[in-house]
């Protein structure tokens, strides 16, 4: 994929994301937040950048035109791009670029970087072994798609790994046996959408060792909810969530939006994951800051921390987090799986 202007961001190991906004401006992020940056093409000129935008996502065979004013799309390598043009922004186009990960997805490497602390490495290889249905939470850009495909690596060679996502950035992940598969909007005729719903459902029936949905924001959630009560272990989901606690609100949320009740979503939900690992970015590094599960109580469901981590020093253990540990040992040394 040609970036034109952009292109020496991507040759830069250590930018994460570049964003471009409607009057031209670029920023970059290099892991410390926003910075802004210059380009020797300039692109303050609206007409310059809306066709900047459009050849942009002509590339990756996405339309990005007044009927289709938003655009999201990923290319082989696994760069992301989100592009709007105007009327939906004031004029010319605000474009968004994430990179694929400049790190390997390995979890010794991760924790060097700030991940975690380093006692917690085996733990989350306890999690991949024992089987555990991990749910990853955290906001945009902590690193939850990071982490996952560092997770990812740990599972055993003849595994089947099944993936779905809307836009597809877990191909790349380093294992032998892995299916992607990614939603489809609707042609120009209104037909030919395959939505998440459709991907979970068929998954259950490709004989997978893991299902892992890249991330869960609509009705989705409800045919996952299932699959993960009917049997199948070790699977992988991420949500945006701004803590452990406010997890179970955000599944109900979702819930409504597949027509569940709120008591029905708890009631699928407890004991659907194991362990819940919250993601939160630092002023220097993106981190697992807290450990946690999702229960139901009184048919309520509520999460609760296990354990937390500020970033520095040594983790703070919850008075659950001795039986926590002990379970997944049993559990990854195949006493319990």
């Amino acid at each position: 994929m040609q970036l034109g202007p952009l292109e020496r961001f991507a040759r830069d190991g250590t930018v994460t994301d570049v964003v471009v906004t409607c009057d031209g401006a670029v920023w970059i992020d290099c892991g410390r937040g926003m910075q802004l940056a210059h380009t020797a093409i300039p692109l303050h000129d609206p007409h310059v950048l809306r066709d900047f935008a459009v050849r942009l996502c002509a590339q990756l065979g996405c339309r990005l035109d007044e009927s289709q004013p938003i655009a999201d799309a990923s290319a082989p390598d696994g760069t992301r791009v989100h592009a709007v043009v105007a009327p939906i922004v004031p004029h010319g186009a605000s474009v968004s670029i994430r990179f694929p990960d400049r790190v390997a997805p390995d979890l010794d490497v991760l924790a060097r970087l700030g991940m975690c602390p380093a006692p917690w490495v085996p733990l989350l290889r306890l999690l991949v072994q024992g089987r555990a249905n991990v749910f990853i939470t955290g906001g945009t850009g902590v690193g939850k798609t990071t982490l996952l495909k560092a997770l990812l690596a740990c599972c055993t060679p003849e595994e089947r790994i099944v993936t779905v996502e809307e836009v597809r950035e877990l191909h790349a992940v380093p294992h032998a046996h892995t299916v992607s598969l990614v939603a489809r909007a609707a042609n120009v005729e209104g037909k030919g959408a395959v939505g998440l719903p459709d991907l979970v459902k068929a998954t259950l029936r490709m004989r997978p060792d893991r299902v892992v949905v890249g991330e869960c924001r609509s009705e989705e959630v409800a045919d996952l909810l299932r699959a993960l009560n009917s049997g199948h272990r070790g699977s992988f989901t991420t949500v945006h969530a701004d803590s452990v606690s406010r997890v179970p609100g955000r599944l109900i949320a979702l819930g409504l939006l597949a027509g569940l009740e709120p008591r029905a979503t708890a009631m699928l939900a407890d004991g659907a994951f194991d362990v819940l690992l919250h993601l939160e970015r630092g002023s220097q590094c993106r981190r697992i800051a807290q450990i946690g599960m999702v229960q139901c109580v009184d048919g309520r469901l509520c999460g609760r921390v296990v354990a937390q981590w500020s970033g520095t020093g040594d983790a703070v253990a919850g008075e659950a987090w001795s039986d926590f540990v002990a379970q997944w040992k049993e559990r990854g040394s195949g006493g319990g799986a």
